[in-house]
Order: C-alpha cells, then sequence, then structure tokens
C-alpha cells in the first residue's frame, strides 16, 4: 500500500487526468491537493492565496476541461488500487445537490417535492470498497439536470409511464453499472465487481443490467415477486417462509428513528428462483434465475417496531450458512455510500455550499471534493479495520512529525507519546481530538467533520514546520 500524504494521493488520483495541456493536469494535481489538506465547498474558503484561487477558478470555468475527464482519472486510480484485490464491493445510489439558484438559471432543475422549489442536480454515484469494507475510491458518477414535467391536461390519475428506458432516470442507473464495468475492466481486469444496491434497483432494467454485466451483484428486494415454480407461478415470500433456517447470528443495534438500542437475534433462510420480471410497457419478460438470502429479526424485536428484514436477490452462490453471510455482510458494506454522501455533502467536504452557478462548473468542483470524501472515508475506515498499520500510508512525514508536535503539546500528565510512528488508529484519533472529538462523550469514534478540522490544524503546523526545517538547512 503506498504512502498517501495529500501531496502522493493528488498526483495518483488526478496526475493521469488527459485535459489537453500538461499545464493544465499539473494545475489540477495542485488543487486536489490543497483541497485534500483544507476541505470546503467554496473554492475561496480553499485556496488561501490569490494567484491559487484564480487558478481555481481558471480550470473549473474552462470549457475545454470537462468533468467526465476528471472522473476517467479519479476511476484509473480506483481500478489501479483495485487490483490488489479479487474483487471489490461496488455500492451505487443515487443523491442529489441542492444549491442556491435565485435566478433559476437552466442549467439546474427541481429537486425533491415540486412543492418545496427546491433546485439543483441529480447524480449517481459508484464507489469501490475492499473486501474489508475499507473505501477505495471513486468509479463513476452520472450527473443530470431534472426537466420541468409537462403540464398534463388530463387531471385524472397518471397512467402507466410509456417512455423507453433511455428516456427515464432509471437509465443514469445503468449507465453508472456500464461505466463501472468498463473502468474495472479496463485497470483491474483480474478484480471482479460485486455490486450493492438498494431497493429502488428491484426492477427489471437494472435486474437485466446487472446480470448482464458479468460481474456480481446483490440487490435487495422491494416487491413480493412473483415467481416461476413447477407448480406455476407463486410469490417469493411465501417460497422464502418455507425454507428451513439455515442458522442466527446476533447483529448489535444502535438506537435511531423509531428504532430501540439491542442485541437483534437474526435468522437466515436461503433459496434458488426464478423470477418473472415484466416490462408492462411493451409486454416483454424475462425468466432470470437467482439466489435470495432472507434474515430476518426473531423474538428479539421491541412492541411496536418492525422486525428487521432483508430481502436479498444475488447473483453468488449461497447454499451454506457462511456464504449466507457472506452476501450479507456484503450488502452491509453498501452503507459506506450512503457514509460517502454525508461527507461530501454536510460532512467535510460541504460541497452543496459552492457559489458557483453552471452546472459543468459545479460538477467539476464537485468531482474533485467527491474523491477527497472517500479520502477521508477511507483514513476513517482504516483507523477502525486495520488499526495496526502505520500512518505512513494516509500521512506524510512532515505531517506525521507536525501530529506528534502538536500532540505532545496537548497531552495529558498521564499520557505517554511514543517516540515511533503511530499506527493509522492513533494518529486518526490524534487528528480528531485536535478538531473537537472528545472521545467517548462523543457517541462514537472519530467522524469525518473532526477529522477534517483537525487535518486543517495539521496543514497550517505542517507548513511552519517545513519553512523552519528548509530554514535551517540553509
Amino acid at each position: 500500500m503506498q504512502q498517501a500524504s495529500a501531496i502522493a494521493w493528488a498526483q495518483e488520483e488526478f496526475g493521469r487526468a488527459s485535459l489537453g495541456d500538461a499545464r493544465r493536469t499539473a494545475r489540477l494535481v495542485r488543487m486536489a491537493r490543497e483541497v485534500a489538506i483544507r476541505p470546503a465547498g467554496r473554492v475561496s474558503e480553499v485556496f488561501e492565496k490569490a494567484a491559487e484561487r484564480q487558478g481555481a477558478y481558471d480550470l473549473l470555468e474552462n470549457p475545454a476541461v470537462h468533468a467526465s475527464s476528471l472522473q476517467e482519472a479519479a476511476a484509473a486510480a480506483c481500478a489501479a488500487r483495485s487490483a490488489e484485490y479479487p474483487f471489490v464491493f461496488v455500492p451505487v445510489d443515487g443523491s442529489s445537490l441542492t444549491l442556491t439558484d435565485r435566478v433559476r438559471t437552466k442549467d439546474f432543475g427541481a429537486i425533491g417535492a415540486n412543492m418545496f422549489g427546491a433546485r439543483g442536480l441529480k447524480v449517481i454515484s459508484a464507489i469501490g470498497v475492499s473486501p474489508e469494507g475499507v473505501p477505495v475510491g471513486l468509479l463513476s458518477q452520472q450527473w443530470w439536470s431534472r426537466k420541468a414535467a409537462p403540464k398534463r391536461r388530463n387531471k385524472k390519475r397518471r397512467g402507466r409511464d410509456s417512455r423507453k428506458v433511455e428516456e427515464k432516470e432509471t437509465q443514469h442507473w445503468l449507465d453508472a453499472i456500464e461505466d463501472t464495468t468498463r473502468r474495472l475492466e479496463e485497470g483491474a481486469p483480474r478484480t471482479r465487481a460485486w455490486f450493492q444496491l438498494d431497493r429502488e434497483a428491484d426492477a427489471w432494467p437494472q435486474l437485466i443490467a446487472l446480470t448482464e454485466s458479468g460481474h456480481d451483484f446483490t440487490v435487495r428486494a422491494s416487491w413480493n415477486r412473483r415467481v416461476h415454480t413447477a407448480h406455476g407461478t407463486r410469490y417469493l415470500r411465501d417460497i422464502a417462509k418455507k425454507k428451513r433456517i439455515l442458522g442466527t447470528y446476533n447483529l448489535p443495534v444502535p438506537a435511531g428513528p423509531g428504532r430501540s438500542e439491542r442485541v437483534a437475534r437474526m435468522a437466515v433462510r436461503v433459496a434458488t428462483v426464478t423470477l418473472d420480471l415484466r416490462d408492462r410497457t411493451t409486454g416483454r419478460s424475462w425468466a432470470l434465475s437467482v439466489n435470495v438470502v432472507w434474515t430476518r429479526e426473531l423474538r428479539t424485536t421491541p412492541r411496536g417496531e418492525k422486525p428487521l428484514d432483508w430481502l436479498l436477490f444475488t447473483s453468488v452462490e449461497c447454499g451454506t450458512f457462511q456464504q449466507a453471510c457472506h452476501v450479507i455482510f456484503g450488502y452491509s458494506q453498501r452503507w459506506r455510500i450512503e457514509e460517502f454522501h454525508r461527507t461530501w455533502k454536510s460532512g467535510a467536504c460541504k460541497v452543496e455550499e459552492t457559489q458557483l452557478r453552471e452546472a459543468a462548473h459545479v460538477t467539476k468542483w464537485a468531482t474533485v471534493l467527491a474523491t477527497v470524501a472517500l479520502r477521508i472515508e477511507r483514513i476513517k475506515y482504516l483507523s477502525r479495520t486495520q488499526p495496526d498499520l502505520p500512518a505512513t500510508v494516509e500521512l506524510s512525514s512532515v505531517e506525521i512529525r507536525t501530529l506528534l508536535l502538536l500532540k505532545c503539546a496537548q497531552k495529558k500528565r498521564n499520557e505517554t507519546i511514543p517516540d515511533a510512528t503511530p499506527t493509522i488508529a492513533q494518529a486518526t484519533r490524534w487528528i480528531a481530538e485536535l478538531g473537537g472529538y472528545t472521545g467517548k462523550s462523543s457517541g462514537g469514534p472519530p467522524g469525518s467533520i473532526t477529522i477534517r478540522r483537525g487535518l486543517d490544524e495539521i496543514r497550517a503546523g505542517a507548513r511552519v514546520l517545513e519553512a523552519l526545517e528548509s530554514q535551517h538547512k540553509m
């Protein structure tokens, strides 16, 4: 695993970007480095010097530089990192950026319910996640602006949507799947993708596209679908209920809205079924064979709450309890993309605070911020899943020296700071403490916001330390 200080990371992420001019690529790498050191939604908050700030605006507003070129570079870097694994989980999910649009420019479209009048851009993202659950990078983003729906003369209940798939937003999901498949096959041909999608993907276009991709997938069922059997058509849950329980496991459940903290007892059943998929617009149908893993809470659900219940379609073999649990673990990695969205949108990067007002400029800036958000998530998860790795996997030597100096200045009386290079877990905790993390009283392990604040402190200190060391050498 290579050292990934902000400088090394930015070069790895965007150094291969094809922007038509080597100077533009060098500018992009410098921009990414600064954003990694000081993430923020506004360009003016990232770049302190006027020349750097103007250079960033010039690149973002240059019509010869396209967001697709930035995405290709980031995806190539992610694929290169993925090549060391036999497979990577690929969570795919949709989101939107709510952007200020007082003059209602043609670039932005409606976001959310029409009654609220929010404006912005829609996006489907696909990210790579290692088999251990650590974010690897950005594989695809599909951007679009929602067009205003035409007013209907007939006020009665709307009938079936007769548009073709390529005319619907569904097409953006298919593009993300195809784009991810291509990029992994080009950059990591021996690495399989294991797509992880939520209930929104339980539709025939997505299921067919995933099957035809040649890679693996898991999709959470949204419907009690019809299933072909030797005895005619039946329904999925009726079949699953009759399967024997392969095994049970305990699942710690944190408290949440409408959910009590508890240890849930989960029972696992599996089946192989043939789904009856139909395009109701054209009447075309498909018989799709998939494996099913059903994990459901038994006898531990508090009164008044619904039991935990995941019904999963998968292309992966799951005849044993161990195989079924691997499928369940894989689907749990889909949450990595939701955490990425939080860090990108409202956490450390705050992309929605951008003051850029053209879609082409926003998507370029948002792409850089997306890669930085994934770097922050990577640091966070390495500290949790591989805590004994040396901090040099994510921090440069000057950043580590700065961190040790700042930590020594703030250490508690009974605290000992080791002379050796700290582990990634130690370094992440110290960085978060510089950013205001207070341990257990914060409600959990360090999050992206306190890590970002701590990195701000490290950045300022590292500049001073480098300047002092440079003067000492003269």
